[in-house]
């Protein structure tokens, strides 16, 4: 009983001295980073960036935008790939919305040294993402949304009311105007890989998100043990709360304590 008790103690240390390393893992100084490659999400373009761009650039950061077609995980996760290919060290991988898919596959890159979701899926490897979604309360966008010839857009109506809430009108207008397409079967795949279990991860939760539920980006930031920020914005939190998504990017580059 006595060996029993030992051997059980052990056990415990063992175990309680990995999850202590693992939590140090993912709080420790990130490594600084040269380059940022950001991954737009469905039913939006590169352009969705655009106001986050500059404030990288201006810290000296190498930037790059993803045109994500869309089309298929796999479309996209090679469209994440060529641009990593061209990327000349430490790289920040960063995500909005359905492009959280694509760097949870593709950012185990070794030249990936930092996963940054604004509010972005961040599925696990193999997970039915589409059925933990459906755990919590469906957003007003999903009303919105029109299927034609299999592939997706959002009505201009629910966008501009419920996609793009918090944005200032005449530029909502603008983004609905380059609205891409994203197709139906898209959600639905799966990932063959989930990076954020081996590298230190950041996530922007929009606390007034109306297309992903913000109770579900809480519990993707928290299952990735994610330095994580609340903000007062919608799901385009990119576009109208840039500084505040940028800084993230820039603590997750080493830039910025």
């Amino acid at each position: 009983m006595q060996i029993a008790r030992v051997v059980i103690a052990i056990a415990v240390a063992a175990l309680t001295a990995a999850l202590v390393e693992s939590a140090r893992a993912q709080q420790a100084t990130p490594v600084e980073a040269r380059n940022v490659v950001l991954v737009h999400g469905a039913w939006a373009d590169g352009s969705s960036w655009a106001e986050v761009i500059p404030l990288l650039q201006a810290a000296g950061l190498k930037v790059t935008a993803v045109q994500n077609p869309l089309t298929s995980l796999a479309d996209s996760d090679a469209a994440a790939r060529r641009e990593l290919a061209l990327q000349d060290g430490p790289t920040v991988l960063v995500a909005h919305s359905s492009g959280g898919t694509v760097i949870s596959d593709v950012g185990t890159d070794p030249k990936v040294t930092a996963l940054v979701y604004v509010a972005a899926r961040a599925p696990d490897a193999g997970e039915d993402f589409v059925a933990l979604s459906g755990k919590y309360p469906a957003g007003p966008v999903r009303a919105g949304v029109q299927e034609h010839d299999g592939f997706t857009k959002i009505s201009e109506e629910a966008f501009l009311r419920s996609f793009a809430n918090g944005v200032v009108h005449k530029k909502a207008e603008v983004l609905y105007a380059v609205e891409e397409p994203a197709a139906a079967a898209l959600f639905g795949e799966r990932t063959t890989a989930a990076a954020w279990h081996s590298k230190p991860s950041w996530y922007a939760v929009s606390k007034l998100d109306q297309t992903i539920n913000p109770d579900l980006e809480r519990f993707l930031a928290k299952r990735m043990n994610a330095t994580t920020v609340e903000l007062e914005a919608g799901h385009l939190s990119l576009v109208s709360h840039p500084k505040e998504v940028a800084d993230l990017i820039l603590a997750a580059a080493g830039r910025k304590k």
